[in-house]
């Protein structure tokens, strides 16, 4: 088991795998936990510097800690698996995720408002409204239709001549109201007709590269 931990730790962080040397706040677990829900899935390592160097855990409160971040810090609750790692004379906690069937999972700030987060690389950003209605819509049990009006024709039109495009950008071009253009969007991201590009500064959209030029054709 200790071959396949250092094995795991060599790959460092990315969209499936984060490393944390110790917990000093549930909360902070709790968006790793929303992040790799709301994603991929993914494994959390407790007791491994950013660097991959391993600390170790100090004792058991980590579980508990994870636990509450789980319980107290999340809608819905978050579910998990704990195991624990033995490298040399030290323990490593390794908590493993899997994709939710409830999205989006929801963290409790500091302040009592709740934020969805979303794995990015090796990053834990808060999802924006249009990712959020992707999740909601992917999780209801009726289909999502898509039909192209003027709205939708010019949002093709401009990413075919700019590459891609913000909400407010979308919005004011086709002279739409942010909840519509809002879901316009979430539903061409889950028809695979565009990708969502992400950073801390913002969000954008483009067309999807893997789809033919004549995309209204398609629908």
């Amino acid at each position: 088991m200790e071959s396949f931990l250092r094995k795991l730790i060599a790959e460092g962080e990315n969209q499936q795998l984060d490393f944390k040397y110790c917990i000093t706040d549930s909360r902070k677990i709790a968006r790793t936990l929303s992040a790799f829900s709301n994603s991929d899935g993914g494994r959390l390592l407790i007791g491994v510097r950013d660097n991959g160097s391993i600390a170790g855990i100090r004792s058991d409160e980590e579980i508990y800690m994870v636990d509450t971040a789980a319980q107290l810090f999340c809608r819905p609750e978050i579910t998990y698996s704990v195991r624990q790692h033995t490298a040399g004379t030290k323990t490593i906690l390794e908590v493993e995720v899997t994709k939710g069937s409830k999205r989006p999972y929801q963290v409790k700030d500091e302040e009592g408002k709740w934020h969805a987060y979303f794995r990015h690389g090796d990053q834990n950003l808060i999802a924006n409204r249009v990712l959020l209605q992707v999740w909601r819509k992917e999780e209801q049990k009726r289909g999502v239709k898509v039909k192209f009006s003027n709205a939708e024709n010019k949002l093709l039109d401009y990413l075919r001549e700019n590459g891609s495009i913000t909400l407010s950008k979308f919005r004011k071009i086709a002279g739409i109201p942010a909840s519509r253009a809002e879901s316009i969007l979430a539903n061409l991201i889950i028809f695979k007709v565009l990708v969502i590009k992400a950073s801390e500064k913002g969000f954008s959209y483009e067309l999807n590269p893997e789809l033919p030029e004549d995309i209204s054709q398609k629908f």
